[in-house]
């Protein structure tokens, strides 16, 4: 099957999320994916959320985590502290299309793989730092994560019950988020390179994924100098758009319009919502508590099945607050194509697919995520090292043990 990226070639040097779940959709999409890890231990994300007792029942990992953002890649071990070790990523660099690093800033630098060093000899390469607060500012030496970004970019601030204290969002939104602004500008810059020959270096930040998260709130505060504040599910942009209690749980109903407001309280309680004071946006926004109260007034005395029933019919867009098993296992994600079924052992394993489907060339899963260093043998044998060089490189300690 033809494939959008074949013959792509990307040196992998990123660890946990952000950078690896980039690099596994490109590698979704046909490129060929080298992951450059340490031999003492390898990607931290390999274990990361379990206890020795999980790995030990698991067999001794991967954890889900690395399961989720490392398959169609190769591994290879490489120890960039040694002088043969950096030899070797020095060639790995020049035989690849793109690199793609997480390391502070200057890390790649001081050892002689950052991108002036590279494009000397390879003019079109793609390079790619990823960082959390970007390659120069003040706060470019300090490192972070996601959840310390929920708390510089203001997310934080935003998120939890309004009468409670900041809370996280229940996923690595940020991270995440990154690693489409790391596909999207890779992509970009292979356009580029296809159009005029010429490579170019690129960076992105989990700050820059922050404050395009944070756009809007941004540009308020910018506007109006107002600073939004916590409001549990609710949203300020419009009444009704959170969750609402019921007998069974929790569904959420968003009608932001007049006119779907309209059909959702005909659908609901017409007697008790289609009041002439709640008719629109402006005095639904004013009344907020009071249309809130009455929606759930009605909500409660209902199913989540006869809420979803009653507000799909009338096109008013409303979904169930589920487990992360019913979502997991929800029909619809196999409809559209988000889960890959990949052979292991006498049955199959699902991933979370890529997050866009291309019809004519479309994504997919053609290997599960390595064992540390499973290919450094081959990999090693493709970029020219003989069996006696391999042998030296591990002597001088630059493969690991």
């Amino acid at each position: 099957m033809a494939h959008v990226l074949d013959g792509i070639r990307v040196a992998d040097f990123s660890r946990i999320f952000a950078g690896p779940d980039a690099t596994q959709i490109l590698g979704d999409l046909g490129a060929d994916i080298i992951k450059i890890e340490d031999p003492r231990g390898g990607d931290e994300c390999r274990y990361l959320g379990l206890t020795r007792a999980e790995l030990e029942a698991m067999g001794g990992g991967p954890s889900p985590s690395f399961l989720s953002f490392n398959r169609n890649k190769r591994s290879l071990t490489l120890d960039l502290a040694t002088e043969a070790g950096r030899g070797v990523a020095t060639k790995l660099i020049a035989r690849a299309d793109v690199v793609v690093n997480n390391f502070r800033p200057g890390t790649m630098e001081r050892w002689g793989l950052g991108y002036e060093a590279m494009r000397a000899s390879h003019p079109g390469l793609i390079y790619c730092d990823f960082q959390a607060y970007g390659p120069v500012g003040p706060l470019a030496d300090i490192g972070a994560n996601d959840l310390a970004l929920q708390a510089f970019s203001g997310l934080m601030s935003i998120t939890g019950e309004e009468d409670g204290g900041p809370a996280r969002a229940g996923g690595a939104i940020i991270d995440l988020h990154a690693s489409l602004a790391i596909v999207s500008g890779i992509l970009a810059a292979l356009y580029h390179r296809e159009r005029t020959g010429e490579g170019q270096r690129l960076d992105t930040s989990l700050m820059l994924s922050s404050a395009h998260l944070m756009s809007y709130f941004y540009q308020d505060y910018w506007l109006t100098g107002k600073m939004h504040r916590r409001m549990g599910t609710a949203n300020h942009l419009s009444v009704p758009n959170q969750a609402f209690p019921t007998r069974d749980g929790h569904v959420v109903i968003i009608a932001p319009s007049d006119e779907m407001w309209r059909r959702c309280a005909e659908a609901l309680d017409p007697a008790r919502l289609a009041r002439e004071e709640y008719k629109t946006a402006s005095e639904r926004l004013r009344l907020r508590h009071e249309v809130v109260e009455a929606i759930a007034a009605v909500t409660r005395a209902l199913t989540n099945a006869e809420v979803h029933a009653r507000l799909s019919a009338a096109k008013v867009n409303v979904a169930v607050v589920q487990t992360i098993g019913k979502a997991a296992d929800h029909p619809q994600l196999q409809a559209v194509g988000g889960v890959f079924h990949f052979p292991e052992g006498e049955g199959a394993r699902n991933y979370v697919g890529t997050p866009f489907r291309l019809h004519e060339t479309p994504a997919e899963m053609r290997r599960p995520p390595p064992a540390l260093g499973e290919h450094t043998h081959e990999l090693l044998t493709e970029c020219g090292f003989s069996q006696k060089e391999i042998d030296a490189l591990r002597a001088a300690g630059a493969l690991g043990a």
